[in-house]
């Protein structure tokens, strides 16, 4: 390990990694990466070789105050403003939505402008700091990701911006992006691999008890289905989809259904939604199949069957083209664990709703 690290560092030089805690719900977002930086610097540390990171949780406003919405509320050392040094590594966690009078975070965004690839190496974002970075005109024109969740609403807002939700995380020159909460582990990892070699990076994540490289593909899995309006002909459907999702469901029959011409609902529902009837119907059936290898039992070929996806062969082309999985390997990456436990008696898993719709 010690020869690879060698070839790939300079041995003098500590990295300064600043990741700013903006408001919001998950501690993660900027505990995560933190923690990777710290671990790796301790290895790096006790074999003699580097310092690796100085890594530096800095607020976003002057009073260096972050209150978390898990009800925390975090001193900060520093003050991301107050920094005039260049950065090895500057990273966004997470995003104020809040609409103010006086907007106390416009300070930090003035100077997260003016921070580019001459005096910080790498900028990067977790879950819903890719909007801060948005805002501060660092991604235009940029490959990017966030939360599956936010990813309409980053669309909505910046238009010039490319953004990809099926990544974990993304690499478009020296700007870096990730999804949300866990991601930014992923990314913070890839980053230690590119500083100091995968060996590194590998024995971090062992020390965390974390994947390197998550199994299967590197893709959320966010709802295939944006939210819609309640008063839309989606929503009017969907329900009905449902309690025929394992009959034929062309255009015709959905267009009668509404007692509408099948031209004027066509154009309808795809003003509405963005995209044609099919492809809705599909991703409901596979939405639907989602749910049932989480929380059954039932063999591949049944939910095949019960979704109206076909054959078992079919499904699996129809998933690795949506989902960019296998449905064999979605199940094992998500099937709800309770009956592997024996709790499946205490927590029937009818009763349970994952999915918050209906």
């Amino acid at each position: 390990m010690k020869d690879e690290i060698l070839n790939s560092i300079n041995i003098k030089q500590t990295k300064k990694v600043v990741i700013v805690a903006m408001t919001g719900r998950m501690l993660m977002d900027f505990v995560g990466p933190a923690d990777v930086f710290t671990t790796a610097s301790i290895f790096l540390q006790e074999s003699g070789l580097n310092d690796g990171y100085d890594v530096q949780i800095a607020s976003p406003t002057s009073n260096k105050k972050v209150t978390t919405g898990a009800g925390m509320e975090i001193l900060c050392p520093i003050s991301a403003i107050d920094i005039k040094s260049p950065i090895d590594t500057l990273i966004i966690s997470n995003y104020e939505f809040r609409e103010k009078a006086a907007d106390p975070f416009e300070p930090f965004y003035k100077w997260l402008g003016k921070r580019t690839d001459k005096n910080t190496r790498r900028i990067a974002s977790v879950c819903a700091g890719a909007f801060a970075l948005a805002k501060a005109g660092l991604i235009d024109k940029r490959k990017v990701t966030t939360h599956w969740n936010l990813n309409e609403k980053l669309k909505q807002s910046y238009p010039q911006i490319n953004v990809d939700t099926n990544l974990f995380f993304a690499k478009d020159g020296h700007i870096y992006t990730s999804g949300g909460v866990s991601s930014g582990i992923d990314m913070a990892l890839a980053m230690v691999e590119e500083d100091f070699g995968k060996e590194l990076a590998i024995r971090v994540a062992r020390e965390l008890v974390v994947y390197l490289y998550r199994p299967g593909y590197q893709s959320q899995f966010g709802s295939l289905l944006p939210s819609y309006e309640t008063s839309g002909l989606s929503q009017k459907l969907r329900n009905w989809v449902l309690e025929h999702l394992h009959e034929i469901l062309d255009v015709r029959r959905i267009a009668d259904h509404l007692n509408m011409s099948t031209r004027n609902f066509t154009r309808v529902f795809h003003k509405q939604t963005g995209m044609p009837p099919a492809k809705y119907v599909e991703k409901i059936r596979v939405e639907q199949a989602r749910k049932l290898l989480e929380d059954t039992d039932q063999s591949l070929e049944q939910i095949a069957e019960i979704c109206g996806l076909g054959g078992l062969s079919t499904m699996r082309r129809t998933f690795l083209r949506l989902l960019m999985t296998t449905p064999s390997d979605y199940r094992r990456a998500f099937r709800t664990p309770l009956s592997d436990i024996g709790l499946d008696e205490l927590y029937p898993l009818d009763n349970l709703n994952y999915s918050g719709a209906e």
